[in-house]
């Protein structure tokens, strides 16, 4: 398979197992709002962006947190 489709693929996996990671998840946003995971996305400008059920809005998956991980 040639390089590029091998990187798509690639990178379609960790997309999958990202969404199959989050969906559903209890998280905790930096910006003090809290919820469950309901939606991921890949966004070009921003990479991995998730919504929470009752919010609008996309956030950077980045600006989360479980509620039972540690500082």
């Amino acid at each position: 398979m040639p390089s590029v489709k091998v990187r798509a693929s690639t990178i379609l996996s960790e997309f999958e197992q990202a969404q199959s990671d989050l969906v559903g998840k209890a998280v905790i946003l930096t910006y003090g709002k809290a919820g469950t995971v309901e939606g991921v996305w890949l966004d070009e400008l921003h990479g991995l962006r998730i919504s929470i059920r009752g919010h609008d809005g996309k956030w950077p998956v980045s600006t989360i947190k479980f509620p039972d991980s540690t500082p």
